[in-house]
């Protein structure tokens, strides 16, 4: 058989350029698929540093609200942080810029480890004040209470030392009699006595003052009248008429007091009826007896 030499050729070039184009498309295939999972891997480093740069700049937000004394530090490293991920958001996807940033993330979490550590530290620090503070608020509290029981007791001690330390008396005697030159003449008849002794024991109280006191004695008329009024003497908002007046020297021991009261003339005579005795010292009332004139 003859072969066309030309036409052997033509076959020739075109089986070579069918390899040639073959290994072409295996080659551009498999440069495609790189070039793909290039810009896959690159695409995946973006979003996770963008990621990792959101979660600094929420960190920051929470942090801003608690830790007044730091705004200014804080207020930084936000600026930084939403520079860079605003950047990288507007940057298309590239080695050299994916290197780039994830540098520069270096540096803003190691600025933001030393943020946070001086935050913890003053958080740590914060808790010790607030122990600190609660346990000498509980301190002062209790002191507080005791001083006030302690004041309350004092009070009630100085209240019960007060009325320990009053004068007392006890045996309140009244005797009617007619006084005429210098003589007494015992009666109960009204119309004859012009004079009363009143007598009373001024009790033992080792608590009391010593020194002299001043006693009021006071009758009391049937009609109401006070006998030989001797006038009126204030103690604050009080005031007592009395009928005699006896400065006795008190040195705590039981002391018999005895104090005669003439009826002035416009006394006289007495009246039929019950005359009321009281013993005053000052405002108080030391006691009091009465005695029935016929």
């Amino acid at each position: 058989m003859i072969v066309n030499p030309q036409l052997f050729n033509y076959r020739l070039i075109i089986s070579s350029l069918l390899v040639v184009l073959t290994v072409l498309g295996i080659y551009s295939f498999d440069k495609y698929k790189s070039i793909e999972s290039y810009e896959v891997f690159l695409e995946q480093e973006k979003s996770l540093i963008e990621t990792e740069l959101s979660d600094m700049l929420s960190s920051y937000d929470e942090l801003g609200q608690d830790y007044n004394l730091m705004a200014s530090q804080l207020q930084e490293a936000k600026v930084e942080t939403k520079i860079a991920l605003d950047s990288l958001r507007l940057l298309e996807s590239d080695l050299s810029i994916i290197t780039r940033f994830k540098e520069q993330l270096i540096v803003l979490k190691s600025k933001s480890k030393v943020l946070l550590s001086t935050i913890d530290s003053l958080n740590s620090a914060n808790i010790k004040l607030q122990k600190e503070k609660r346990y000498a608020l509980n301190t002062i509290k209790k002191k507080t209470s005791t001083i006030n029981d302690l004041e309350v007791a004092n009070d009630s001690l100085n209240r019960s030392i007060d009325n320990a330390a009053i004068l007392k008396a006890s045996n309140v005697n009244v005797q009617s009699y007619k006084l005429k030159s210098g003589k007494k003449r015992i009666t109960d008849r009204a119309r004859r006595a012009n004079a009363m002794d009143v007598c009373i024991t001024l009790n033992e109280n080792p608590l009391a003052l010593k020194g002299n006191k001043t006693l009021y004695i006071q009758i009391v008329s049937p009609e109401g009248n006070v006998v030989s009024d001797k006038g009126e003497v204030v103690f604050g908002n009080v005031s007592l008429n009395y009928s005699k007046k006896e400065v006795v020297s008190y040195n705590n021991n039981n002391l018999e007091i005895c104090s005669a009261i003439i009826a002035d003339e416009d006394d006289q005579p007495f009246s039929k009826g019950y005359y009321f005795i009281n013993v005053f010292h000052e405002n108080v009332k030391l006691g009091s007896t009465s005695i029935e004139l016929n």
